[in-house]
Parts: C-alpha cells; structure tokens; sequence
C-alpha cells in the first residue's frame, strides 16, 4: 500500500515538474522609468543582454524584476559585486550584483551601479563616476543579463539529477542495511 502510493506521488511530482519545465520563461520588459542604454559596452550583439539608466532605487529595481520573474521554485541569491565582472563582461562596475534562479530554466542576473554609494572608489573620488547618458545625469545604471535552456535541456539535466537523487538513495540504504 505505501509502496503504490509513493509511486503515485512520485508520478504526479513528475508530471507537476516537466508542466513546470515545458512552460516559457517570463518574459521581461524594459525596465520602468529608465531610459535604455546604447553604449557599445552595453551592446554586446548579445540578445539576453540590456542596461539602463535610472534614478530608482535598489529596492525599487530589485522588486521591479521580483515582479516580472516569478516562478513556484524562484530562488534570489545575492551575489558579491566582484562577480559581476565574470558574469556580464569585463570590466563592469558593480554596487549590487543578484541573481534570480528558476531551477532548471533560466537565470536573470541584475548588476547594479550607484556611482554614489560606490564601495570601490574613495568618497571624494566618486563625482569622477558620475552617470550622465545623452546629457542627463542618473544615479544608478542597471545592467540584466539571462542565461536562458532549451526545453529538451531542462528535461534532460532534471531527469539525471532526479536519477542520480535516487541511485544515491538506494546505495545509501545498502551501505545502512550492510551495517547491521
């Protein structure tokens, strides 16, 4: 009885997760109130790539994203800014650098720049940093970059982690029961 019943768990979990995987990506709009960068640095010819210049906050950037790039799994992680070098382009500058993850589909990483607040150049330094794009001054520049999966390549990488979950049960309960 417990053992029909956990393959039919097992069964709907599976169903649940590939209706998860099959479904599109959000898609992401430009971001509000900003004005959309066409420096050569921000224009890479890569498609998943776009910045803007703002005058909003951190919060206020970060609960844009949150609102558009949503999923049951979403997963935020705050990233040092240092590593926005290696994951949009180098050199970037960074204030704030997080990431959010849709498990098995897709990654938006959002860079952020506050020449104000800007923890890698001396207070007194820091007006040489000023964001100013076709005559108006901003304060922060935000960079988003995804790194999207095909479909068969989502399915793929779940159902070896799913194999690899269960094969890893079974010799653990061997290695218990060898024990006894």
């Amino acid at each position: 009885m417990i053992k029909k019943t956990l393959i039919v768990l097992f069964c709907f979990f599976n169903v649940f997760v590939l209706v998860y995987l099959i479904s599109p990506t959000p898609i992401i709009p430009d971001l509000a109130n900003s004005t959309k960068s066409d420096d050569p640095n921000d224009t890479f010819n890569i498609k998943e790539m776009s910045a803007y210049y703002t005058n909003m906050t951190r919060t206020e950037v970060i609960n844009f994203y949150k609102a558009y790039y949503s999923g049951p799994f979403r997963i935020i992680i705050n990233h040092p800014p240092e590593r926005a070098n290696d994951i949009i382009h180098n050199p970037t500058k960074s204030y704030y650098f997080e990431e959010f993850v849709l498990p098995f589909k897709e990654s938006l990483y959002i860079n952020g720049f506050e020449w104000e607040n800007d923890v890698f150049t001396k207070a007194e330094k820091r007006i040489g940093n000023k964001l100013i794009h076709k005559g108006k001054e901003y304060k922060s520049k935000i960079t988003i970059r995804t790194f999207p999966t095909s479909t068969p390549k989502r399915i793929t990488a779940f159902l070896f982690t799913e194999l690899a979950l269960i094969c890893s049960f079974y010799i653990y309960k061997s290695f218990l029961s060898k024990g006894k």
